[in-house]
């Protein structure tokens, strides 16, 4: 077992995502910047390249540009994460974004004076769209999205896609405290009648605040972050440090991150949103169990009592180890791999995901250096679930998270 020290420093009580750096659209099990920055110092890590393969809301490019690192690389599979990371640490010129706010309101309230040009808008193709949404929420959602689609600068247009998103999620039917897709109560809807471009330019005006005087100033000439929509895999540069957050189970029955941007990414015109959960780690099917190394045992008392979860938990641990192994290979000697994960429950099962990941860097050239359990307190994401399946019996899934760090001392194995 690799040994793990309890570090209360990295506790962050009381101290949220904002506390550090304000986030500029709600998403799902961000990692908290603080903790990026904390490690990076210890490490005396301030220069070289970085990598997050699962970049999420770039929480990880945050804590490299405190430290003074300004070549940042990542990618996620999910358009929406990769759009708040882009639009986050894209350095955009002031003027222009409010002289294009200019044009655009202008342009949106003279072509909403007369009703015939909404109509004369094609539908979006949205799922279920008069599930989700009241035709006149989705009719001003369309005309919104005309006038973003008309913004020929792509960082601009990015921009205002960002508050976009938002507005979808804040005017549809869905619970907005949830994840998942869970519709209003039947109730709730009757009295739910959202003014969309009120909501709009609130988060627009928002957004703006916030990127002019928290990211903006950061984002000097010479600050390189290039976040790309892909799984990762083997690169042509070699990293000096990976700072990341990967999931901590399969999306299905973990964090629901395709499900929580479904809506949002087909408004944004992406055809597989409803596919997201399915692309991302464990969301293919195995046939048998892992049977080797420190979760083979985990996995095995899963499958005492239930066959099928034991093979969503392997499908999900053999997708992490195979990227972890194209992640090793992306690093240079004496570079540095930074997770920060938890260890959820299965079944009662607590699996050990920090060993499983110290471990595989282990089989590919590194050496364990560390791992600090933290106490997790300040993380939006499910804290119970019901391994049963019986109304209110629930148990923690996980108090704690890790930070692993491993160090490479010789070329990936084969």
């Amino acid at each position: 077992m690799y040994k793990v020290i309890r570090n209360t420093k990295y506790d962050y009580v009381g101290q949220s995502y904002s506390s550090s750096y304000p986030n500029l659209h709600k998403y799902p099990a961000t990692m908290l910047p603080q903790i990026g920055i904390g490690i990076l110092k210890e490490l005396n890590i301030s220069a070289g390249s970085m990598l997050d393969p699962y970049c999420g809301s770039g929480s990880s490019f945050s804590s490299g540009l405190e430290c003074g690192i300004k070549k940042m690389y990542g990618c996620d599979i999910n358009p929406l994460a990769v759009l708040l990371s882009k639009v986050k640490f894209t350095k955009i010129s002031i003027e222009k974004l409010l002289e294009a706010r200019k044009i655009f309101r202008d342009n949106l309230y003279d072509f909403i004076k007369n009703e015939q040009n909404i109509e004369s808008l094609p539908r979006p193709q949205i799922t279920n769209i008069d599930f989700w949404f009241s035709r006149e929420v989705a009719d001003n959602l369309t005309v919104i999205k005309y006038f973003i689609d008309k913004i020929k600068d792509n960082d601009i247009r990015n921009f205002f896609l960002l508050p976009f998103s938002e507005t979808v999620r804040e005017c549809s039917y869905t619970r907005n405290n949830e994840f998942k897709l869970f519709r209003m109560k039947s109730e709730e809807l009757l009295n739910f009648n959202p003014d969309v471009l009120g909501v709009y330019f609130k988060k627009f005006n928002n957004t703006f605040t916030y990127y002019k005087y928290f990211y903006l100033p950061k984002l000097e000439d010479d600050i390189l972050v290039e976040v790309k929509y892909s799984k990762f895999d083997l690169h042509d540069r070699n990293f000096d440090v990976v700072l990341t957050s990967p999931p901590y189970g399969d999306s299905r029955t973990t964090v629901a991150y395709g499900q929580f941007s479904a809506l949002s990414n087909e408004w944004l015109g992406i055809d597989y949103a409803r596919k997201i959960d399915g692309m991302l780690l464990g969301g293919q099917k195995l046939k048998e169990n892992i049977k080797n190394g420190v979760i083979a045992d985990s996995i095995y008392q899963i499958g005492s009592v239930d066959t099928k979860r034991a093979l969503e938990v392997s499908a999900f641990y053999n997708d992490l180890g195979s990227s972890i192994k194209k992640v090793a290979g992306s690093i240079r000697k004496g570079g540095k791999a930074i997770y920060v994960v938890g260890n959820r429950t299965v079944k009662n099962v607590q699996l050990p995901t920090d060993q499983f990941i110290a471990e595989k860097f282990e089989e590919n050239g590194f050496k364990h250096l560390i791992t600090y359990e933290r106490a997790l307190s300040n993380k939006s994401m499910p804290r119970k679930n019901s391994p049963t399946n019986e109304k209110g019996k629930t148990v923690n899934t996980m108090l704690s998270e890790y930070i692993i760090v491993c160090e490479k001392i010789s070329m990936l194995k084969n």
